[in-house]
């Protein structure tokens, strides 16, 4: 996680976070009026961006995610104490997509995200899930933790929303654009100090791809169980059928103050990542290292 904090020394990183917030701000405002629950969420198509820039620019995507999600609240007329939690649900969409890449196990392609093969569509399919469930688990317990709506409202519509938008449009938006972001050396392995990134064993990098995934599967599967079977909360009911101001169960709350610090648990054991390519078997594949 450390070089979340040491890309700020490098000015084409920053330069990159304020290009990729200025993006994302500007593909969502126009879908503010597809509103699914009003002030709060609608329509997002541009959820894409996260994950799919993240396996390029890896830590200035999850800054910029972040920014750019605050700053269109803040132009759209949305925001709320809630974009607190957005800020951070989209911090982690951003994140999450380079620090899996290539870590999960058989699940993995061994390959880069150029999306010209089966098992990269297959991996960048199951990291889409992943960003999308703990987004969506991370904003409904904010908006949980600050009373106005019930964990399972939300986390269905994020979940939905996020997973749907990365899963279709990511593959051919990363089939068009990782060659050349590579060829132009814009990468952020390429451009990021190797020193800048923890030296982390290859093994406890996988521990926590594995942990990071699980725990945001498993946080939004019980928060919605809870929901359904405890608040009475219709399994996919729409923001529309609840009202403002149901949150607030303590039982939500403290089951997302434990999944969360995992979260960041698992996020300062993963360490950084700094692939070597070698050729093999006529393919780029990619090297995990420290």
């Amino acid at each position: 996680m450390k070089e979340v904090f040491t890309m700020w020394k490098d000015p084409r990183m920053v330069a990159l976070t304020a290009v990729i917030a200025a993006v994302y701000m500007t593909a969502l405002i126009p879908f503010k009026g597809f509103v699914i629950v009003p002030g709060f969420t609608e329509i997002r198509p541009a959820n894409v961006l996260p994950v799919a820039l993240s396996l390029m620019f890896g830590p200035a995507t999850a800054w910029g995610a972040g920014i750019g999600n605050l700053f269109s609240d803040a132009f759209g007329g949305t925001l709320t104490a809630g974009s607190i939690f957005g800020f951070v649900g989209n911090f982690f969409s951003g994140y999450i997509g380079y620090k899996l890449w290539g870590r999960l196990g058989w699940l993995s392609s061994g390959e880069k995200p150029t999306m010209r093969s089966v098992k990269q569509l297959g991996e960048f399919v199951v990291i889409s899930f992943v960003a999308a469930a703990g987004t969506a688990a991370i904003i409904a317990w904010g908006l949980e933790l600050l009373g106005l709506f019930p964990f399972s409202v939300f986390a269905t519509i994020i979940l939905v929303n996020d997973f749907l938008a990365a899963a279709v449009i990511g593959p051919p938006l990363l089939y068009l654009l990782y060659p050349r972001i590579e060829r132009a050396g814009l990468l952020y392995t390429g451009m990021m100090d190797h020193n800048d990134h923890p030296i982390t064993a290859t093994r406890d990098q996988r521990y926590a791809a594995v942990g990071l995934s699980t725990v945001s599967v498993a946080w939004l599967i019980v928060g919605i169980g809870i929901g359904v079977a405890v608040q009475g909360v219709p399994f996919g009911v729409g923001g529309a059928g609840i009202e403002a101001g149901t949150g607030g169960s303590v039982v939500q709350i403290t089951i997302g103050a434990i999944a969360f610090s995992l979260l960041v648990g698992f996020s300062i054991l993963s360490g950084g990542w700094s692939p070597r390519l070698r050729r093999s078997t006529g393919r780029e594949r990619i090297g995990r290292s420290g």
